[in-house]
């Protein structure tokens, strides 16, 4: 009789629920005998610790990493009518926070090698409108903030960065959200540290910005019934920061299991014809580990690995700027492009095995053979 294989998925939260599942079930019963649902004691103490962690002076807990941004833009003075330069390869929310507040998403091509937004490409698409540039440390890994944030002090510009997939990453020794004027996380459970549901946090060091994202988070009030504009019922919720208080403790080993499960994909992969890796570079915490594709039709290879139980995602197979809702309303762009047709995310976790990861190599390989 032959053995069963069970299925792989792309990402498998169970080994780490199981390693913290007795605090977890602690943190969040001392939340239900409390009865502080909203803005308790347990939220406080996870934006007090979130600061801490990330080098900034505030954290503002909020329902998702798309209220972080929307909310961060806001916050930081980003106007209807303004323009903000970002990246095209992202996911949907970076770019939809922009248009939802009024402001026109400027897309800017990306370097093919880190798919990050390409900083010699952004000083020509400044116009006079231009307020704010948002770049996405896509997959965990920093975008060039050296020259982000340059071409931004040169002429007088916002920076918010979109964290969503990047907490725990470094950027020349700081974390990345601290190096802008705001930052924007999403907790959304897949990511590096998710939560038991939605959740996002506005960081910031700016006194002006993080009262104006206190008022907004909060229907527009700091005090109750003193509502003094447009706001959101946009909080996190004291259950869900219990959670994060709890998982926080552990990002950085999470983040270092993740960085040895893409260093051994790494080497295992080193040499296979028409497969192109990313870099293990300083700082990354590879929320994805994603391939290029350049000589097989990724399609193809993504359907038979399916088939054969190995989870693996597209991330993004229509890029921003050539979604519906911007038709026609965008050039397309180069690298952009070329990175929609050949990129592949495989199965990452921080507590997956050498055998796991073998695997997934060894049915990749073979589906690249008979492609």
């Amino acid at each position: 009789m032959s053995e069963v294989i069970s299925p792989l998925p792309v990402l498998d939260l169970k080994p780490q629920l199981a390693s913290i599942r007795d605090e977890v079930l602690a943190a969040v019963t001392k939340v239900i005998d409390s009865t502080a649902f909203i803005n308790g004691p347990a939220t406080r103490d996870f934006e007090a610790a979130a600061a801490d962690y990330l080098g900034v002076k505030y954290a503002i807990g909020l329902n998702s990493g798309t209220d972080a941004l929307i909310i961060g833009l806001r916050a930081l003075g980003v106007k209807a009518g303004d323009e903000v330069i970002t990246t095209p390869f992202s996911f949907f929310a970076t770019a939809e926070s922009i248009s939802i507040i009024g402001a026109e998403p400027v897309f800017v091509d990306v370097d093919e090698e880190s798919m990050n937004i390409n900083p010699a490409l952004i000083e020509g698409a400044i116009t006079p409108k231009t307020k704010a540039i948002m770049p996405v440390h896509l997959f965990g890994r920093p975008a060039n903030m050296v020259e982000i944030l340059k071409i931004a002090n040169d002429h007088d510009l916002l920076v918010l960065e979109d964290c969503a997939q990047s907490f725990g990453a470094q950027y020349q020794g700081q974390q990345t959200g601290s190096l802008g004027n705001g930052g924007a996380f999403s907790f959304f459970p897949s990511k590096n540290l998710g939560a038991m549901g939605d959740g996002g946090l506005f960081v910031t060091n700016d006194d002006a910005a993080a009262e104006l994202a206190l008022k907004l988070r909060n229907h527009g009030a700091m005090d109750k019934y003193r509502n003094e504009m447009l706001g959101y019922n946009s909080r996190l919720d004291s259950i869900q920061a219990a959670v994060l208080g709890v998982k926080l403790k552990y990002i950085d080993e999470w983040n270092q299991g993740r960085r040895r499960v893409a260093q051994k994909y790494g080497e295992l992969l080193s040499g296979l014809s028409g497969v192109i890796t990313p870099e293990v570079a300083d700082g990354h915490v590879f929320h994805q580990y994603t391939i290029r594709l350049s000589e097989a039709d990724r399609d193809t290879v993504q359907s038979k690995l399916s088939a054969a139980g190995i989870g693996c995602m597209v991330y993004y197979p229509i890029p921003q700027n050539r979604l519906p809702v911007y038709a026609n309303q965008h050039p397309s762009l180069a690298a952009n492009d070329l990175l929609a047709e050949q990129v592949l995310s495989l199965p990452i976790w921080p507590e997956m095995t050498d055998q796991q990861i073998e695997r997934v190599v060894d049915c990749l390989v073979k589906c690249l053979e008979t492609n």
